[in-house]
């Protein structure tokens, strides 16, 4: 803003013209000032996806393809565990752990016997076969269709011992923590799950 603006302005004096001269100048410098901040006006959204359960795979994926719905630029950056929802093999195995949640319908002694995981995944698949809702691998066909870039971590994947090809086509693989940062750093929503 200049100096001038900041200045009380005197007006009884003022012809029209000059008036006139004073409203366009700040017109132009209000429109100026729009247009510094103004950065297209779409909004941005950076993910972390840090776990692999069948509960925890929906929640990225669901934010991710929504705001991608309403125009927004989404990355998914997928880490650890969180990047067993890209390869494309374990992503259709993905398992509801039943100890340690507690909106989980069983106590944790019972959920804790070596096959209550088992019967909660089926529980929960079920529910999701009878509601209708998409599956993992719809979620991230329909994300990737409409431009979420889901982004595979390169040392997790070294980590895990995963190979590149494993993964969904589409999917973003070779990304390091300082490029999923940097997309953080400039993104208007960010996310861990």
């Amino acid at each position: 803003m200049s100096a001038d603006a900041d200045a009380p302005v005197d007006t009884t004096n003022a012809s029209i013209e000059e008036l006139q001269a004073q409203i366009q100048a700040l017109e132009d410098e209000v429109s100026e000032l729009r247009e510094a901040t103004d950065d297209s006006g779409q909004k941005s959204m950076t993910i972390i996806a840090t776990k692999g359960t069948l509960d925890m795979a929906y929640p990225p994926l669901i934010l991710a393809s929504t705001a991608a719905a309403f125009g927004w630029d989404v990355v998914v950056f997928h880490t650890f565990w969180g990047l067993e929802i890209l390869h494309e093999e374990k992503s259709k195995n993905l398992k509801l752990s039943a100890v340690g949640n507690p909106s989980m319908p069983m106590p944790n002694a019972i959920a804790a016997l070596p096959f209550m995981d088992n019967v909660a995944t089926s529980m929960m698949e079920k529910k999701i076969k009878e509601n209708g809702t998409a599956t993992i691998e719809e979620l991230i066909e329909t994300s990737l269709d409409m431009g979420v870039d889901l982004q595979a971590c390169q040392m997790t994947i070294e980590l895990m011992g995963y190979d590149e090809d494993e993964f969904y086509d589409g999917v973003t693989t070779g990304v390091g923590a300082a490029t999923a940062l940097q997309h953080m750093a400039e993104a208007d929503v960010q996310l861990m799950i």
